[in-house]
């Protein structure tokens, strides 16, 4: 008998619990403070006249840490001779061991914004590999600020496809591998698969023989820039 009664007690212990709940509702209003830290470089044309257009490059993970001049290896520095007009080219340096912060990389477009000569209506974003994933990341967040948007060999996520309305509107070139076994090209199929519905003139390219490097390909195209200069904010 006494065991029996061991049991109805444990048996009985959830629904004390249940009836000793309280249901609170409420709402947190508060300001979080938060300090913007972030290393870059600024390649800026001594001799432009008027306002600029702004190239902003993310890189890849194996550019991250504190070696500043590694943010320019495989980047659309290396093809400035391509570019036939003046053009800033904004490279900010992501921590080691993290990923992309893209509300400190909006906060320093905007800062640079302030400090320099840059035409607000010819902002460009591009970067490659973890660099394309904050590149539609950021793009997704701030559609609003680019003219044209162009991911190379970019990791994609549920939440970018959630938010797939937020690309309609952008100019869009999608770069990546077709032997790329890194990042596999899937990633870019399936995100241009969501994003053509919402984005028609959006632009899917694969290079059939690259593997994960087709920022090569990428950036060596004077068309590239080309097309993107041509772009300006809500053409």
């Amino acid at each position: 008998m006494e065991l029996k009664l061991k049991y109805l007690s444990l048996l009985l212990l959830p629904l004390s619990l249940q009836v000793n709940a309280q249901e609170i509702k409420g709402e947190l209003n508060k300001e979080i403070k938060r300090t913007e830290k972030i290393s870059y470089i600024l390649d800026y044309p001594q001799k432009a006249k008027g306002n600029v257009p702004l190239i902003v490059f993310l890189h890849g993970s194996g550019e991250r840490g504190n070696n500043l001049e590694a943010v320019k290896v495989h980047s659309p520095f290396t093809y400035k001779s391509l570019m036939k007009e003046p053009v800033a080219i904004l490279a900010p340096q992501c921590p080691a061991d993290s990923w992309w912060d893209t509300v400190t990389v909006y906060n320093l477009i905007k800062e640079i914004q302030k400090k320099y000569k840059i035409d607000a209506s010819r902002i460009y974003l591009t970067g490659l590999s973890l660099g394309g994933w904050g590149t539609l990341k950021l793009a997704m967040e701030h559609p609003e600020m680019f003219a044209a948007v162009v991911p190379v060999c970019a990791p994609t996520d549920l939440i970018m496809y959630a938010n797939i309305n937020q690309y309609k509107d952008l100019n869009m070139k999608i770069f990546h591998g077709g032997m790329d076994d890194i990042v596999l090209p899937e990633n870019a199929l399936n995100f241009y698969q969501r994003l053509h519905p919402v984005n028609p003139s959006a632009e899917l390219v694969i290079f059939p023989n690259d593997n994960h490097n087709s920022w090569d390909s990428t950036y060596s195209d004077p068309k590239l820039y080309e097309w993107m200069f041509s772009k300006k904010k809500g053409e």
